[in-house]
């Protein structure tokens, strides 16, 4: 099956992977981390890119950002394409490092955006890289120590993200880690990578009377906003059916 062509638009909130090839490591140690989330910033800054999460793990990284007049697809292949060259570079290798390209889905902020944040912030303990949540806030590769103010980029969105826990800095930090503890449990929560949301039926309430609605795998949002963003990107897709008719 042929891939679809990737969507984007300004304005738009992404949820951004890349994973190595045959899941092969893509840092090695501290030396290619830190390389990644320098050049990460740079290119946030010099692009005005909004980045809102960020998590990096040995064979993959998560990125959340918000688009505004430079398109995704450039600033990502600026950020992967100079890694690489890196990468091999300093490790005496050649070829490919990614697992074919990035993916990237367009997400509904509202009411998706915390729980991206969370869902990213949260990959380094799933993955079991950090055994406890009080060790994710020591974890170099990810913004929840930015969030909680034990590490310092001037390119993460931090301040947009802890507005939403309450006013001042303290008050924020302590709501927000009370929203991510509650989560540290919870599993890889596939219904946040894509694929569009169907309305759940309600109690009493027969199939036949559910409205239809649009899904898309690259998209993360309800029947209205995966049209929306299909409009703006030129595409049209046939309503989806709900299971049983």
């Amino acid at each position: 099956m042929a891939r679809q062509a990737r969507l984007d638009a300004p304005e738009a909130l992404q949820h951004v992977m890349a994973r190595g090839i045959e899941r092969r490591n893509i840092f090695f140690d501290d030396e290619d981390y830190q390389f990644f989330k320098e050049r990460l910033g740079k290119l946030v800054l010099d692009t005005k890119m909004d980045c809102l999460a960020w998590a990096f793990l040995p064979n993959h990284f998560h990125l959340l950002l918000r688009t505004h007049q430079i398109p995704l697809s450039l600033f990502m292949r600026r950020l992967m394409t100079g890694y690489v060259g890196h990468f091999n570079r300093r490790h005496h290798r050649s070829g490919h490092l990614f697992q074919n390209r990035y993916k990237s889905v367009i997400c509904e902020e509202e009411p998706y955006l915390l729980e991206l944040v969370r869902y990213i912030h949260l990959n380094p303990l799933r993955s079991g890289r950090v055994k406890t949540y009080g060790e994710l806030e020591r974890y170099p590769w990810c913004g929840h120590g930015v969030m909680m103010g034990r590490d310092r980029v001037s390119w993460q969105r931090s301040e947009e993200v802890l507005g939403n826990f309450g006013k001042g800095l303290r008050k924020s930090r302590l709501g927000y880690g009370r929203f991510m503890a509650e989560g540290a449990g919870q599993g890889r929560q596939p219904e946040l990578k894509g694929g569009g949301i169907l309305r759940r039926i309600k109690a009493g309430e027969s199939l036949a009377s559910v409205k239809e609605e649009l899904s898309d795998p690259r998209v993360l949002g309800d029947g209205d906003f995966v049209e929306r963003v299909l409009k703006m990107g030129g595409e049209e897709r046939p309503v989806a059916r709900l299971s049983g008719e």
